[in-house]
């Protein structure tokens, strides 16, 4: 049986990854769920986003619309309230003495795997999606190919179940994510996710950008506003359609 044939659910939070890896299963899967998570987030403002994603994905392709099936919101507070993190706090974005970013929520998306496991293995699916990358990233230990690996491992023979963790932008920076996107869904998807997407850590939609909506000065706006003017770059130098 191929993926056409089979179902997925995608780890989607309302960034721009994540919504990059949600049009690139509704192309290669039958039938695709998508699954959030509030964990009392500074940057909460990525769960209200995500419905007009999901509409303007659907509104882009047909049978993206039919393949696109329920949305998942798991209330994870307890995260939050046992991490103490600039992502779940009002302090500073700064490095930190363990070399890691205070942005960092230990366990976030071990804990994010897990739980979408458990809905998957109880919607029938097999296949789960994730944005997490370790080429254009902020040090974090949880995204890297070993760390997914070694839950993919863990899942499986943990419920039993044979589960596939794809993560399509695991080995590809943030210039090429946009251009994934492109090929995917060309200027129309491109435009969705500048328009609609959101990954600023402080949560502030207050000023547009080329790139997208943000504060312009978090790690995360850093990192998008970067590939973007990257991915400019390449199209301009004529590597890459603009």
């Amino acid at each position: 049986m191929g993926l056409e044939d089979e179902g997925a659910l995608v780890l989607f939070s309302g960034g721009q990854d994540s919504t990059v890896c949600l049009a690139w299963a509704l192309q290669r899967f039958r039938a695709v769920e998508t699954i959030g998570f509030s964990y009392g987030q500074r940057h909460a403002v990525e769960l209200e986003v995500r419905p007009a994603i999901r509409t303007a994905l659907c509104e882009l392709n047909a049978g993206w619309a039919v393949a696109l099936g329920d949305d998942h919101v798991v209330d994870l507070a307890a995260l939050g309230q046992i991490s103490e993190t600039a992502l779940t706090r009002e302090t500073a974005i700064e490095m930190q003495d363990s070399g890691l970013p205070s942005t960092f929520v230990p366990g976030r998306n071990l804990i994010f795997l897990t739980f979408a496991a458990a809905l998957a293995c109880r919607r029938g699916i097999r296949h789960l999606v994730a944005g997490m990358c370790e080429t254009d990233f902020s040090g974090y230990p949880d995204c890297r190919d070993d760390s997914i690996k070694a839950m993919q491992v863990a899942l499986t023979l943990g419920m039993d179940r044979r589960f596939v963790v794809h993560t399509p932008l695991m080995w590809i920076d943030k210039a090429a994510t946009f251009a994934l996107a492109q090929e995917i869904g060309g200027d129309s998807l491109v435009n969705a996710i500048v328009e609609r997407t959101h990954s600023c850590y402080l949560g502030d939609r207050s000023r547009r950008h080329p790139w997208g909506y943000g504060c312009g000065e978090c790690p995360a706006c850093q990192l998008r506003a970067a590939g973007f003017w990257r991915w400019q770059e390449r199209c301009n130098n004529g590597h890459e359609k603009a």
